[in-house]
């Protein structure tokens, strides 16, 4: 299994019994549509290992408790606190309408209402308030911030993101 392959689910934040059980932070909008999993990969050093679950239960809404086959006690569960749980792309629930997965737009070409192509997503630059899109139009980088007022379609078929930029912030990269 290779990162290209998966998606990040979560990270393990801190033990929650002597018996070697967890709690997971899920970086998703339905933690319950993940309580009910067989199995998680876990990145260790450069593998991803397949963990088995023995049960799991939401805690507090936002955390999943689990319980790993072969890890039974504190010690053990100490060695995978901080790690972060990924499962295969085929996992993730399919997005209708102008809902995407950040993967799923990379290489979609964005056309805005006013400017017409702009250029081609490269990624998504999430590590600010706004996500936005990372936009390359031949060596020049153009960000556009992803949210329901600016993005008015996306187009799965033709690969094609339409957006109304606000007036002038395509031009500002471009001069």
């Amino acid at each position: 299994m290779r990162i290209e392959d998966c998606f990040y689910l979560g990270k393990i934040v801190k033990k929650y019994s002597f018996k070697g059980e967890l709690l997971a932070k899920l970086d998703t909008d339905q933690p319950d549509l993940y309580e009910d999993l067989d199995a998680v990969f876990i990145q260790l050093g450069r593998e991803f290992i397949p963990f088995f679950i023995e049960k799991s239960s939401l805690h507090k809404s936002d955390l999943l408790r689990l319980k790993f086959e072969d890890i039974d006690t504190e010690e053990g569960a100490d060695q995978l606190l901080k790690s972060e749980l990924y499962l295969p792309l085929e996992f993730l629930p399919k997005l209708e309408g102008n809902k995407f997965y950040y993967h799923e737009i990379i290489g979609f070409t964005v056309e805005d209402a006013s400017f017409g192509t702009v250029g081609k997503v490269t990624g998504v630059n999430d590590s600010t308030s706004q996500p936005l899109l990372e936009i390359v139009r031949d060596t020049i980088e153009i960000l556009i911030p992803i949210n329901d007022a600016i993005i008015k379609k996306v187009d799965r078929e033709s690969k094609t993101i339409h957006v109304e930029a606000p007036e002038g912030l395509i031009d500002l990269y471009l001069e």
